[in-house]
């Protein structure tokens, strides 16, 4: 008789790109995890999951999941494999950067990660420990919200998004670039909790998003242009005499200065510029002073343009104008990244390693592979937590770099992605349901720990385990590159509470029993102190960091140059913002998946495609300098006209098909090395 055993609970948290790390929990029956769903009690989970994540058993139990090692035996980008051991695949590539680091030095060697996890293990200590004690090359991350990152400190000191609770207290929501509903799904219950009670929410972005079908006023801005709307605003709001001098004097930096650069964007101008109406501008500028307290909750996309730091700039300086910082309800919400930092020493041991020494922008990833005459060209690409054939720029670049023949490349992941394809060796990744870690959400203020479910599927193995594997074989003795995961989670912990209060009542064995802690109370108020950590101590409408760095020390908008070789009849805008049903190119594998976000389209304004002699469900050709992607037309109202959208995410799988990314430029925006993934204009043509 079979012996059948009773379910057991695993918490854990989701791992994934969500500013929502959600609590879950899977149940376990004889090794085999039989359901998984949210924990009930979570803060923010609050017992439902998203569509993304709601499938996650169809993911680990993949039939298409990564066992064992592979190593290529016919032409780069063929499918043709041999299962090898464990042993045989660190063997290699042990051998291989023996040879890399005689003839040229470890520099040549570059890991290329980011997002596949967030873990503290198995993403930021994976992504440090191993490589900076190989003295391999350093990785600029930047992109994702890097521009962001740094406009908000340099203007406010800190991003210190308000929790998600307190937007039930804001009378006026702006999702500005922002898609919640599909980014950020946890945070609408509480926004329409609001809107019972009387709130207004402004939506603005080029198209009809899942989150503007809740809106109370939708405004459609040509993209890359939302600092002039921004300015635009600002000066409505001075002219009109809203804005709250008395709050400007005493808490803000170089008013004069920045009351006069913003009387240059008259509302004619701003609205030639955005495509915005006159009146809808004025419209959103009497919202913003009579609905008080206003929460402004910023999408990444905005700082994915050549002006992103301007951009994050004239938008963060908004709230100021009428006195919302500091207030319940009121500010900026972009990212609680900044409620406390992990000691950086605990995570990256540098005072054990090589001095750092190149970094490269993981947006030049294509460049860099291709630039072959530079003193230390990139020898080998050892790629986890991430697929940058799909979700980095220029992807026709990074093809023919992973073309290479003198590039050997090593591809961890839980399948075979599109980048795994043109690797040398593919090494099998374990699911969060299988690995130890710890998790912060940036959407909100709370630690989460990931319990392992179940045993690793077949011989895959955990980021960190890995890295174990690499530092063995590379002699390294460092007793710190061979702690647990809990040893390191613990020893992480422990030394940040030598560095902030944030975390003085969490501990390990507290977080392995509860599942999750918060590091910051619901009711905290960020800013209420009216201290900001910047130079002046004050928000910054004219940041001296920016000054000394060369850069408009008042948020600035200029209009970008125009590719000339494009015509002009047959070109728009091309957004390619996040799916509803992928986690940027996570989950674009599962077939549930992929028939809910249905087959890869071009949405296109009715008037453009009359315009341009398009069909509804013609195949046409976006095309650009870059490269070129072939879709499905989507004729609708639902884009701004002059503007096209083409979610991103989905997956090649064959050497005939690009995707979006085909089309991106690796340009770099004005600040931080950020990626400009919106700064994108197309040729369209029917095929």
């Amino acid at each position: 008789m079979t012996n059948i055993n009773s379910p057991t609970t695993h918490l854990g948290t989701c791992p994934h790109d969500c500013p929502d790390a959600c609590g879950i929990q899977t149940e376990v029956q004889n090794g085999y995890a039989i359901k998984i769903s949210a924990q009930k009690k979570h803060p923010i989970a609050d017992g439902w999951l998203c569509a993304k994540v709601s499938p996650y058993l169809d993911r680990v139990y993949h039939p298409d999941r990564l066992k064992t090692p592979l190593r290529r035996i016919g032409p780069k980008g063929s499918g043709q494999w041999e299962i090898i051991s464990w042993s045989t695949a660190i063997d290699t590539i042990k051998k291989q950067w023996d040879r890399i680091i005689q003839s040229d030095n470890a520099e040549a060697i570059l890991p290329y990660s980011y997002s596949g996890t967030l873990g503290l293990v198995q993403m930021t200590v994976a992504s440090a420990r191993f490589w900076n004690r190989l003295g391999a090359s350093q990785l600029e991350r930047s992109i994702c919200m890097a521009a962001t990152r740094h406009a908000v400190r340099a203007t406010l000191g800190a991003r210190m998004s308000p929790p998600y609770q307190q937007v039930e207290s804001s009378k006026l929501i702006i999702f500005w670039g922002h898609n919640p509903a599909s980014t950020a799904p946890h945070l609408m219950p509480f926004v329409k909790k609001a809107q019972a009670r009387g709130s207004k929410l402004v939506v603005i972005d080029p198209r009809h998003s899942r989150s503007s079908k809740a809106a109370d006023f939708h405004l459609q801005p040509f993209p890359g242009t939302d600092g002039a709307l921004a300015l635009g605003l600002a000066r409505e709001i001075i002219v009109s005499g809203n804005h709250n001098q008395v709050w400007i004097d005493q808490f803000c930096h170089g008013w004069p200065q920045f009351r006069d650069h913003v009387m240059t964007f008259d509302l004619h101008r701003v609205a030639k510029i955005t495509g915005v109406k006159v009146s809808q501008i004025k419209h959103l500028a009497k919202l913003f002073v009579q609905q008080s307290p206003t929460m402004i909750r910023m999408g990444d996309s905005l700082n994915r343009n050549i002006q992103g730091g301007q951009t994050v700039r004239a938008i963060t300086c908004l709230p100021a104008l009428t006195g919302q910082y500091g207030i319940l309800g009121g500010g900026l919400s972009c990212s609680t990244g900044d409620y406390f930092a992990w000691n950086d020493e605990s995570i990256n041991r540098w005072k054990h390693c090589p001095a750092p020494g190149r970094t490269v922008n993981m947006n030049r990833l294509g460049f860099e592979l291709n630039n072959t005459r530079t003193k230390n060209p990139i020898k080998s690409l050892f790629v986890f937590c991430s697929n940058p054939m799909i979700s980095a720029p220029k992807t026709s670049e990074i093809k023919k770099g992973l073309m290479r023949e003198d590039l050997f490349t090593v591809v961890h992941d839980l399948f075979m992605t599109d980048t795994a394809r043109y690797a040398d060796i593919v090494l099998p990744a374990t699911s969060q349901l299988e690995q130890i870690d710890l998790h912060r959400g940036y959407g909100h203020t709370y630690l989460g720990y990931n319990h392992p479910a179940i045993p690793p599927i077949g011989e895959s193995k955990s980021n960190w385990d890995l890295m174990q594997l690499l530092s063995r074989a590379m002699g390294f003795e460092d007793e710190w590159l061979y702690e647990t995961p809990d040893e390191i989670i613990n020893g992480i912990l422990k030394a940040t509470q030598n560095d902030t209060h944030r975390l003085d009542n969490i501990s390990l064995k507290t977080l392995k029993e509860n599942g999750y802690q918060p590091f910051a109370s619901e009711q905290e108020i960020p800013f209420s102190n009216g201290h900001f950590s910047t130079p002046s101590g004050k928000i910054e409408l004219y940041s001296q960091s920016y000054e000394k760095a060369g850069l408009s020390p008042v948020p600035d908008w200029k209009m970008p140059s125009v590719d000339l070789e494009l015509d002009p009849s047959k070109t728009l805008y091309l957004v390619s913002p996040a799916a509803h049903h992928f986690v940027n190119s996570s989950m674009a594998n599962l077939d549930q998946l992929l028939d809910r976000e249905k087959a890869p389209s071009v949405l296109i304004h009715s008037a453009d495609a009359l315009r341009m002699g398009i069909e509804d469900n013609k195949k046409i050709r976006l095309s650009n300098a870059n490269g070129y992607c072939d879709r499905m037309a989507s004729v609708s109202d639902n884009v701004r006209c002059g503007v096209a959208i083409a979610v991103n995410g989905f997956w090649q799988n064959n050497d005939q098909q690009t995707t979006v990314n085909w089309t991106t430029s690796d340009n770099l925006a004005d600040v931080a090395g950020q990626s400009t993934f919106q700064s994108n204009r197309v040729e369209i043509n029917l095929l």
